[in-house]
């Protein structure tokens, strides 16, 4: 039996050719943070996510620096209680991209994102973004709920899936994780 398009495309993204995607990360890297594309990379991931080659749907590329979650251990006197090594950023590299694309793109929602590679220095992903003013998006039963009022800044309220995945809330496996958090309720709740 042969393979669809998509399922082409995504087994070719499990072991991508490393000399194509090492010339395209060098031209990302003279590029721009945040550039808005025509066309997503990974078709395959981004229709899975939501997307619709229609008007009213942007797609971004952004890339991040790696490092700087770990906080750093202070090296002069304090008292234990001083020292906070233990709070670390929780935020993961792409719910960062999600949020600083909404911030450049301050008249779109961000619908979701997905890695397109990293190299020593940098993250990038591709941001899927969904403009609530067309009529083309208002008229779509699939897509008009991003229209709502209490749907807006998605990211910066953790409710895109990496910020659910960050928060926590998106695992079934951890029964033990509910809402507000472990700390609130104790750290083996009740």
């Amino acid at each position: 039996m042969s393979k669809g398009l998509y399922a082409q495309i995504r087994q070719a993204w499990k072991k991508p050719d490393k000399k194509i995607l090492r010339e395209r990360m060098i031209e990302w890297r003279k590029s721009p943070v945040i550039v808005k594309v025509e066309k997503p990379l990974r078709l395959d991931r981004a229709r899975s996510l939501g997307y619709k080659a229609k008007k009213g749907f942007v797609i971004s590329r952004i890339r991040i620096i790696r490092g700087g979650h770990k906080r750093p251990r202070p090296n002069k006197g304090r008292r234990s209680k001083r020292l906070h090594t233990r709070k670390n950023l929780r935020m993961n590299y792409q719910w960062i991209a999600e949020q600083r694309v909404a911030r450049r793109f301050a008249n779109l929602e961000v619908l979701n994102s997905y890695l397109i590679g990293k190299d020593g220095v940098h993250y990038f992903y591709e941001v899927i973004l969904v403009d609530p003013q067309m009529p083309e998006i208002k008229n779509d039963k699939t897509i008009n709920w991003i229209t709502k009022l209490e749907n807006r800044k998605r990211p910066f309220r953790g409710i895109t899936s990496s910020g659910k995945k960050a928060r926590g809330l998106r695992s079934k496996s951890r029964q033990i994780k509910t809402r507000p958090s472990l700390r609130a309720r104790g750290r083996f709740g009740k």
